[in-house]
């Protein structure tokens, strides 16, 4: 959704979502102001793992470091990735079968793949086939959701099917995810549901698609 090249944004703060896993966000000119989020996962070892990451003020950045792994869910969301491959030499995941990006990956993932973080992948067709939502079983549960839904206007709602190669596979890959145990969503696009997100994902999914 974001595009290819990286977005002209910095953001300003850090959150701590849940213990170990950070959010950030900035308005994206390029996609009408829609806000690009991007989240980082802490590691039991202290790394850090970076997932589709915008830029971060480097006062917050820091407090992110050491950063040992990149993930991408989607060739569209390189954003500020190969900036940050060279400032902290980690490593950048990309799904297999992906275009061509601005730069090589260090590594090629598929579905149910194990990635630093420890991070699922969790195979999510739709916006297009090379796309996947990541899931962190530790307790509390996360999943990562980059271009499936969106919060607008502190509503959730479908990414506009203007976005997707497959808007009703998108719509079975959101029917799927519901089959994972999570008890927090983060969003490419939105900030964080931490307050039964499957409830809302099911809302979403029982309302009118138009005629």
């Amino acid at each position: 959704m974001d595009g290819v090249a990286e977005p002209p944004v910095v953001a300003d703060h850090l959150e701590e979502v849940v213990p170990g896993v950070f959010h950030w966000s900035a308005a994206n000119p390029r996609i009408g102001g829609t806000q690009s989020a991007s989240h980082a996962v802490r590691t039991e070892s202290g790394e850090t793992v970076l997932i589709d990451p915008i830029r971060l003020v480097d006062e917050a950045l820091d407090r992110l470091a050491p950063v040992t792994a990149i993930v991408l869910t989607a060739a569209t969301h390189q954003r500020a990735s190969w900036r940050y491959r060279k400032v902290f030499g980690a490593a950048v995941f990309l799904p297999k079968g992906s275009r061509t990006t601005e730069e090589k990956p260090d590594e090629q993932y598929g579905a149910g793949d194990v990635l630093p973080g420890p991070l699922e992948a969790v195979h999510t067709p739709g916006p297009e086939d090379p796309h996947y939502a990541l899931l962190r079983r530790e307790t509390p549960s996360v999943l990562f959701c980059p271009d499936l839904v969106q919060v607008e206007n502190d509503e959730l709602a479908l990414v506009p099917g203007e976005y997707q190669d497959d808007p009703d596979e998108a719509r079975r890959s959101i029917e799927r995810l519901l089959e994972l145990p999570f008890e927090v969503l983060c969003l490419d696009h939105g900030s964080p549901l931490t307050n039964d997100p499957k409830t809302a994902l099911r809302t979403l999914l029982a309302e009118p698609t138009g005629p």
